[in-house]
C-alpha cells in the first residue's frame, strides 16, 4: 500500500471510530419514557415482560419473559436485563429455557419470573408461575405451580429444580418480597381462596415455608413494598389481558389486619392501560423512591408489549401513580424529576 493508500485507510478507520462513538453516545439514554419502544444496549426492545429486579451491588437485573419473534415454540424463555442507573440496559442473554415440565400441551406458559439472591448460599432463586391444562381438568391453566430453578450467577445459566404448589394451594401469578431484615417471601395467587397469599421462603429460599397472610382480595400481578415503616400492596382485577384499576392497601405487619383497597390511579385510565407487576425500591442518600414496575400487554402481537414505569407518590398510608409521563432518577441519591 503506498503513501496515500495508508493515509486513506487512516481516515476510514478515523471515521468509523468517529460514527461508532456518536452512535454510542446516541444510545445512552438519560430517562424513562413510559409505554415507548425501550431499546437495549444492542438497540432491541427489551424482552423482560411481567419480570422482577435484583439489585447486586450496584448493579440492577432485570429478569422477564422473553417474548421476542422467532423463539422455538418448544421452549419457554426468561431473559435477564443489567444496568447501572435503570434506564439504559444491557442484554445479558436469554439465562434459562425449558421444555414442558409435565405433558400440559402447546399452550402451557412460564410467567412472571423473579430471581432472589441468597446471600448465605450464594446462589441465585428463580421462581416462575408454570401453568397449563392437566388431562382430566378444564380450562388451559389447572395446572397452577411454581417452579423454582437455580444458579451461581445473576446471569445463569440458571438449572432447573421442580415444579410445586406452595404450600398445597394453586399458584398462578407471582411476586417477590425482600423485607428489611433480609427475609424473603414468595406472593402467589390462589384462585379458589379468591386471594393472595404472602409466604415466606426457606433459609435456603428453594422452598415455600410458611404462610403468613392471604389477603382476601380476588386480585392478581400481587406486589409488595415496605416504605417508612408500612407495607403496601398492589393488585390488579381478573381481566386477563385487558388493564383495569389497580388497587393498593396497607398494613402495618405483613400478617395484617390490611385496609380496603383503594385505587391507586384514576379509574377512568384503567392504571393508564397497563397491569402491576412489581415495586422497585431505591434507597438513595438524599431520598427513597417507589417505582411502579407495570406491563402494556399486546396479547396479540407479545414480543411489542411495552412497560409502564413511573415514580409512585406514596407516604403516611396513601399511594398514588401519577399521569405517565418522561422521568429520570439517580440511583445514587433517590432522587426523580419529571422531564418538562
Amino acid at each position: 500500500m503506498n503513501h496515500k493508500g495508508k493515509c486513506l485507510f487512516r481516515f476510514a478507520i478515523f471515521l468509523f471510530a468517529l460514527l461508532y462513538t456518536a452512535t454510542g453516545m446516541a444510545q445512552q439514554r438519560k430517562s424513562i419514557l413510559p409505554r415507548e419502544l425501550w431499546p437495549d444496549d444492542k438497540g432491541n426492545h427489551i424482552q423482560a415482560h411481567g419480570g422482577g429486579i435484583t439489585k447486586v451491588k450496584d448493579t440492577y437485573y432485570w429478569y422477564g419473559e422473553e417474548r421476542r419473534q422467532g423463539l422455538d415454540s418448544n421452549y419457554r424463555y426468561v431473559s435477564c436485563y443489567s444496568s447501572k442507573d435503570l434506564m439504559n440496559w444491557k442484554f445479558r442473554g436469554d439465562v434459562f429455557k425449558m421444555t414442558d415440565p409435565d405433558s400440559l400441551g402447546k399452550k402451557w406458559v412460564l410467567e412472571r419470573p423473579k430471581v432472589y439472591h441468597n446471600i448465605k448460599t450464594r446462589k441465585y432463586i428463580m421462581y416462575m408461575h408454570i401453568d397449563g391444562q392437566v388431562k382430566g381438568q378444564k380450562g388451559n391453566y389447572s395446572y397452577a405451580r411454581v417452579g423454582v430453578a437455580i444458579g451461581d450467577s445473576p446471569t445463569g445459566p440458571f438449572n432447573f429444580i421442580r415444579t410445586f404448589r406452595p404450600l398445597g394451594q394453586e399458584s398462578r401469578d407471582i411476586g417477590q418480597f425482600i423485607d428489611d431484615d433480609g427475609s424473603a417471601y414468595l406472593i402467589f395467587e390462589d384462585r379458589p381462596v379468591k386471594g393472595f397469599h404472602i409466604a415466606k421462603l426457606s433459609e435456603d429460599y428453594l422452598d415455600v415455608e410458611k404462610d403468613i397472610c392471604i389477603i382476601k382480595a380476588p386480585l392478581e400481578g400481587g406486589a409488595v413494598v415496605k416504605y417508612n415503616g408500612l407495607y403496601y400492596a398492589i393488585g390488579s382485577a381478573l381481566t386477563s389481558w385487558n388493564p383495569n384499576p389497580n388497587k393498593y392497601a396497607t398494613a402495618k405487619s405483613l400478617a395484617g389486619p390490611w385496609s380496603e383497597f383503594e385505587d391507586i390511579a384514576p379509574p377512568e385510565t384503567n392504571t393508564y392501560g397497563s397491569q402491576s407487576t412489581f415495586m422497585l425500591k431505591v434507597v438513595g442518600t438524599k431520598s427513597t423512591a417507589v417505582i411502579f414496575v407495570a406491563d402494556k400487554w399486546k396479547p396479540r402481537t407479545q414480543w411489542d408489549s411495552r412497560y409502564l414505569w413511573m415514580p409512585l407518590e406514596i407516604g403516611d398510608g396513601k399511594l398514588r401513580l401519577p399521569e405517565p409521563k418522561p422521568w429520570r432518577i439517580n440511583v445514587k441519591t433517590g432522587e426523580t424529576a419529571f422531564i418538562k
